[in-house]
């Protein structure tokens, strides 16, 4: 007897919507493997941002009547917070794959660890205290340059939230998660976290491509994903 394959969660950086991921769920789908693609949009919009994600995100999957085990994929800012994710579920889940992701750091803020200089950036352009919309954070070359298609960009940016600057200062969630993890490293700025998690024994699979690529990609990110979703 074949056990059902695990259903891949796929969650969406705090700072993108879905459609930053719903590429990747196509793809994965045309692969025939089982996937749910959350939109947590309305959480991060005041804080507390990561206590309202974790509440908003247990319901989203409950809502979605999915049975059977779970493998949470958490692209960029959503990789820290996959353990608290996964311990709200009363859904079995059988793995964690961080997405060109940031690692957890339990108890410790984004700015506890991120360069001063990047700090003062982002605070400089804050207004009211939200964050521009995570597009306005780079020129506009940069993002064209990774996504060419103009409506997929325009239906990213449309999505892309003004998220509190207080985000950056709360403490992640301090909770544990032994079962397996593992990551794809879609683009050289997350070298030093696909190391880290090399370090940690994890398995790390590499997609020459941009942080974007589950959009212009999906194919391609889905293939390197199905063998992660399928581990036991």
């Amino acid at each position: 007897m074949v056990d059902a394959p695990a259903t891949a969660v796929l969650v969406h950086s705090p700072y993108l919507g879905p459609a930053s991921l719903r590429p990747l769920a196509g793809a994965l789908a045309a692969l025939g493997h089982p996937v749910v693609l959350l939109d947590l949009r309305v959480t991060v919009n005041a804080a507390p941002v990561h206590q309202r994600l974790i509440g908003v995100f247990a319901d989203a999957v409950e809502d979605s009547l999915v049975e059977g085990e779970l493998v949470l994929v958490g692209h960029s800012g959503a990789g820290p917070l996959l353990p608290a994710f996964a311990d709200a579920l009363e859904t079995p889940v059988r793995g964690l794959v961080f997405l060109d992701a940031d690692l957890p750091t339990p108890g410790r803020s984004w700015r506890d660890d991120a360069p001063a200089e990047r700090m003062a950036h982002l605070k400089a352009i804050a207004r009211d205290g939200l964050m521009p919309r995570w597009d306005l954070w780079f020129a506009p070359e940069a993002l064209s340059a990774m996504v060419p298609d103009v409506r997929l960009l325009e239906e990213i940016v449309a999505e892309a939230p003004e998220v509190p600057l207080a985000f950056l200062k709360e403490p992640r969630p301090t909770v544990a998660w032994n079962g397996p993890c593992s990551y794809v490293r879609l683009s050289p700025a997350y070298d030093e976290a696909a190391a880290a998690a090399r370090e940690r024994g994890w398995p790390v699979v590499e997609v020459d491509g941009h942080h974007l690529a589950a959009v212009t990609s999906p194919a391609e990110v889905a293939s390197a994903l199905v063998p992660l979703l399928s581990r036991p």
